[in-house]
């Protein structure tokens, strides 16, 4: 374990694809167009940045974008933990269900190594069963499918790719880490949910279980995806894992899902993965049972006994609710550390802020969600953020303090929902 938490920075840099239209984060925070925004980071006391290296925008451009912010990041002691894929489903010619899509990420890994082989920290693909989940799942992002086959073909082709990826990421340099991120928080079932939710439960630690090679017989999970045909896969998997080095747990106020079929008290109905017709919710407007961080922590802890980090902390809302929520993040954290789990990071997440997300990147309304910078200005205007993380990141006491006390939104008994 390291002596102190670390402060890591990222900032939004999806690449999505809606129907035929790619849209990049990075374009739109107008990051890529600044040269002095890894500087500006720098002065928050990151050690340690998530940078976009995508394959969507190495296909078309190469990788000439990247060499000025990564020779700073050089430059100044950060190290990069580079991303290839961010929710995308890659160039145009290939997709997550296509068969050549592991061995298409695999190539651009070898193509980055290439260019800066003294990286250490990876993340080949971002959250896969997240994006699984909504690409083919639910069918709000490229390729746009709706079932459960299609969910886990795209699941194992990013694990595919991952696994591919690091192999030829090693061969440049072998002491090269996995930081594998998802997405995590636990259902609460409503009445009659209880199957749903054991099942959701079960499936959130799916992206790290399987790179553990977990999902073999008498894993909760196997028999459900190898009766898709995935056997073979599952079994190919299990005999040559790749385990992260660094877990990365990305936790929201939505994380957490309240799962119900009271129909006539809440819109929105959709099928559940099993077909079970149900309501999914956030459980923080919903339910008095809400997972904090640190208890996930604690879980992943347990689970695995491997390094965490917090790798994505952010809060849409307004100034005061966005201190509290990281303040909170990363005081647990450290109570998790004093525990004896080795938590080696928190990260200020969507640095620059976020455009879009409210409706999960299927529409186009210019909504824009300030982060530790607001963009809005030129220059990014730093946000009240940025003092608490550089004041958290250099061990000082908050300024904040009387601000930090309360409790935020998702704490006072007026978030429910009527």
């Amino acid at each position: 374990m390291t002596d102190r938490l670390a402060l890591w920075g990222g900032h939004e840099c999806t690449i999505s694809r809606v129907g035929d239209r790619y849209r990049d984060q990075g374009l739109l925070s107008g990051h890529l167009e600044r040269a002095d925004d890894i500087r500006r980071f720098a002065g928050l006391g990151v050690t340690a940045l998530r940078y976009p290296i995508l394959w969507e925008r190495a296909a078309a451009e190469g990788l000439d974008f990247a060499v000025a912010p990564m020779a700073e990041m050089q430059r100044l002691g950060i190290e990069p933990i580079v991303g290839l894929v961010h929710h995308g489903s890659g160039p145009p010619d290939t997709s997550l269900v296509d068969t050549g899509f592991a061995e298409g990420l695999a190539a651009h890994a070898a193509d980055v190594v290439r260019a800066f082989p003294w990286v250490r920290d990876w993340t080949p693909v971002n959250e896969p069963l997240t994006t699984a989940r909504f690409a083919c799942l639910y069918g709000l992002w490229y390729p746009h499918l709706g079932d459960e086959a299609a969910c886990w073909l795209a699941l194992l082709n990013q694990v595919d790719a991952t696994r591919g990826a690091m192999r030829a990421i090693r061969a440049v340099k072998p002491a090269a880490r996995l930081v594998q991120t998802e997405d995590l928080g636990r259902a609460v079932p409503g009445p009659g949910m209880a199957r749903q939710t054991a099942y959701e439960n079960a499936r959130r630690w799916l992206t790290w279980d399987l790179l553990s090679g977990l999902v073999v017989p008498g894993h909760p999970l196997w028999a459900r995806i190898a009766g898709h045909g995935l056997a073979e896969r599952l079994a190919e998997i299990a005999d040559d894992p790749c385990p992260p080095q660094v877990i990365g747990i990305n936790h929201y106020l939505c994380s957490n899902r309240y799962l119900t079929n009271e129909f006539d008290r809440h819109p929105g109905i959709r099928a559940a993965a099993d077909g079970e017709p149900c309501i999914n919710l956030d459980a923080v407007r919903t339910s008095p049972e809400n997972a904090d961080v640190g208890s996930l922590l604690a879980e992943t802890w347990a689970r695995y006994g491997r390094t965490l980090a917090v790798t994505e902390c952010h809060n849409g809302c307004t100034r005061e609710e966005q201190l509290r929520w990281f303040h909170q993040v990363w005081k647990a954290a450290e109570a998790a550390r004093v525990a004896g789990i080795d938590v080696e990071a928190v990260t200020g997440w969507s640095l620059l802020g976020a455009h879009d997300w409210n409706s999960l990147l299927t529409q186009e309304a210019g909504h824009y969600e300030p982060g530790v910078f607001d963009v809005r200005s030129a220059p990014p205007r730093p946000t009240a953020l940025a003092g608490l993380l550089a004041g958290l990141a250099a061990g000082r006491t908050p300024r904040q303090a009387h601000l930090l006390a309360g409790p935020g939104w998702w704490q006072r008994p007026g978030r429910f929902l009527a």
